[in-house]
């Protein structure tokens, strides 16, 4: 089929919830707006009654105030929001208080002591009084607005639970997930310093129990022996646990429920006693994944307005839809998926592998009659090899399916829509960390071409720039900015001022937020997509191709995460000052992505440069290898660790990454700005072993 050709055609434009909206333009406005590419223009132009008019169309609750925002503004000053406004993103989380609908479902992977084990279900008045309890049991720890909440845990209700409880009293919500490595949550901890931390007892993965109390008792030990912390304890009991394994004093969930019930604090007439804050105020800390490696705040007020713009406006998701999102609780789509509830669907949770039985979800989809299924690319790449869910499931609720983490190939959409569902609507997403909701993604008033992610976002000013900071021209890959402000930009980097931090660091903060984002192209916003705007078509105003990463993101198997990982295990492990011997001691290194199945994932391959005189032996690589899956995640682990003589550094100190990743993929020395390098000279190892490297990923 020609990609000219759409894949999916919406049945009726006409009747979306995207046209009403743009009717009320129309109306309000005296404009004469007739599609998708004009009513992009004019909400990228007119940032202020756009997004005041959002405001009103998806129904906030709480006080919008006097002044949206101001429309001069470049993002680079990110300007406030809604001055005035009052409003709590838990309490728009459980506006429905239905005894009948259910607002969460949670599903379990099956082990061989449990092959069939049960479905749990809460409606939302049930999930309503269990916030409530949480509420009461977390204001007898004198919690207040600004204070942090954590949670190291699986994908389970009470973790839903624990997060609209923090937040409905003004606390900051921040997450790990269970899978992650106890140092690597220690360094995300002890730099939030949270005052309660929820945590499971057990997990289960691959169809095995694993027990998680002892990564807990690490974190602990560590939050005690850097920062004297000694956060509150609750542990989520999941009827898994080793009882060998003693609770250690910690308090059970059940038991802290009750003394939530049996208080009733932080009520007023039966009802939650919301404490509602700012649009600004901090809402959640999310972790990077790109080279930032730093503590990202989220404001509340950006969080749900942008939600509700993506969910209502653009995907038209109603309370009858069942959203499931496969995620874990450490990666954004986690907060995409529970932002859900300010709808009133169903939200399915699971926990457990996606492909160990590739029929697993799709039977989901069938028994809980899934209508939005969320994945990634990696998950749709490796499932296309070995299944073909039409063939075996009837799929007729299915209306959409949401993909991201990575590019979504041409021959993926492909797959979709001949092995999975002819007719739904196919929504390759992006976003990120940065901004926990979308620059590009889904519209239901919008056909859907092979290879494309549908349209740029309402609101998102969105273009393409070239390395000098010029737009680029119709047809030419650039890197992917945004021009004007949007209410999602995160508040900056914690620590943030007003927040008991010393001003030094608060500045130094401040500094990185900005060095991030918005020092390459003045004033705006830079992601470090590598992207091309395609020409409109279907009058979407233009699709957008992922190209890829421009900066040292790894992403291996649709898991982002900086290089910076990597190297914080090799300081601790492997550097003079850390516990090395003389024999394992690593002088430098250098971590970069190497494309692999043409070009659908990639594989990360680290560079070690020894001290004089030694070798890197297996023994040494096993060493590596191990540090690296037991303080991160086995995704951290390098498919191949080469010894190099030399580590490249720019002329002001930094590693050389994007340009040895270009080497490595392929391109030629001559690509390569040798005018910036201190020493240029050792590239040339780095041609040679390249083709080593790719010929390993031809024979396979």
């Amino acid at each position: 089929m020609s990609e000219e050709t759409p894949l999916y055609v919406p049945p009726d434009p006409k009747a979306t919830r995207y046209f009403s909206f743009l009717d009320k333009i129309n109306e309000k406005y005296h404009a004469s707006l007739e599609t998708y590419s004009d009513l992009y223009t004019w909400s990228t132009k007119h940032i202020d009654l756009f997004w005041s008019l959002v405001w009103d169309d998806v129904g906030i609750i709480g006080g919008k105030g006097s002044h949206v925002v101001d429309n001069q503004a470049v993002p680079a000053s990110n300007p406030p929001w809604f001055q005035g406004a009052r409003l709590n993103w838990a309490e728009n989380m459980l506006s429905c208080r239905s005894e009948h609908k259910i607002a969460l479902i949670q599903a379990t992977e099956p082990t061989p002591n449990c092959p069939s084990p049960a479905d749990r279900h809460v409606t939302y008045a049930q999930l309503y009084d269990i916030v409530a309890n949480l509420v009461s049991a977390l204001r007898q720890l004198e919690l207040k607005p600004g204070d942090r909440v954590a949670s190291y845990c699986s994908n389970c209700i009470e973790n839903v639970a624990a997060c609209l409880a923090a937040t409905a009293i003004g606390c900051i919500w921040v997450s790990a997930a269970a899978d992650f490595g106890a140092e690597g949550v220690l360094e995300r901890f002890e730099q939030v310093r949270p005052r309660v931390i929820f945590a499971v007892d057990a997990v289960v993965y691959n169809a095995k129990v694993h027990q998680h109390l002892p990564k807990l008792q690490a974190l602990l030990s560590g939050l005690h022996e850097r920062c004297a912390l000694e956060p509150k304890v609750v542990i989520i009991e999941t009827g898994r646990r080793d009882p060998s394994i003693l609770i250690r004093g910690w308090e059970l969930w059940d038991s802290f429920i009750a003394e939530g019930k049996a208080k009733v604090l932080g009520r007023r007439n039966g009802e939650i006693e919301w404490s509602r804050q700012s649009f600004d105020w901090p809402l959640w800390i999310l972790f990077s994944s790109g080279t930032t490696g730093t503590p990202i705040v989220h404001r509340a007020g950006g969080m749900l307005l942008q939600s509700k713009k993506e969910f209502v406006i653009c995907a038209d998701l109603r309370p009858e839809d069942v959203f499931f999102y496969y995620t874990t609780t450490g990666w954004m789509m986690w907060n995409f998926l529970v932002s859900g509830l300010s709808l009133g669907c169903t939200l399915v949770l699971y926990d457990g592998s996606p492909l160990r039985d590739p029929a697993y979800l799709w039977r989901l989809v069938d028994s809980l009659r899934i209508t939005i299924f969320g994945t990634s690319a990696k998950y749709l790449d490796q499932l296309s090899k070995v299944y073909k869910p039409r063939e075996h499931h009837d799929l007729s609720t299915l209306r959409h399916i949401y993909s991201t983490g990575s590019p979504l190939a041409p021959a993926l959409f492909d797959y979709v829509y001949e092995d999975i569902h002819p007719n739904i609507l196919l929504a390759s997403i992006t976003g990120g960390t940065d901004i926990c909701s979308l620059f590009a993604g889904m519209c239901t008033a919008l056909p859907v071409y092979r290879g494309e992610i549908q349209c740029r976002m309402l609101g998102m000013a969105v273009e393409t720039y070239s390395q000098e900071g010029v737009k680029s021209e119709e047809g030419q890959a650039g890197e992917l900015v945004c021009v004007r402000p949007f209410p999602c930009m995160p508040l900056g980097f914690w620590p943030l001022s007003g927040f008991d931090a010393p001003d030094e660091a608060v500045r130094a903060a401040s500094e990185r937020f900005y060095q991030a984002y918005f020092a390459e192209y003045k004033h705006v916003w830079h992601h470090g997509d590598h992207v091309l705007l395609t020409r409109s078509r279907g009058g979407n105003g233009g699709g957008l191709i992922m190209l890829g990463r421009s900066d040292g993101v790894l992403n291996p198997g649709g898991v982002r995460f900086g290089s910076s990982e990597i190297y914080d295990v090799l300081d601790v492990c492997f550097s003079v000052s850390g516990h090395s011997t003389a024999t394992s001691t690593i002088e430098d290194a250098l971590v970069v992505g190497q494309t692999i199945g043409g070009g659908l994932d990639e594989r990360v391959i680290l560079f070690v440069k020894l001290p004089a005189g030694r070798t890197l032996g297996t023994d040494m690589e096993s060493m590596i290898k191990t540090e690296i899956r037991v303080r991160r995640t086995a995704r951290h682990v390098p498919a191949r660790i080469v010894q190099v003589e030399d580590i490249p550094y720019t002329l002001n100190g930094k590693r050389v990454e994007v340009p040895v990743k270009k080497i490595i993929n392929g391109a030629p020395l001559s690509s390569i700005n040798l005018a910036t390098l201190r020493n240029p000279e050792c590239l040339v190892e780095y041609v040679r072993v390249s083709e080593q490297l790719r010929a390993e990923v031809g024979s396979k």
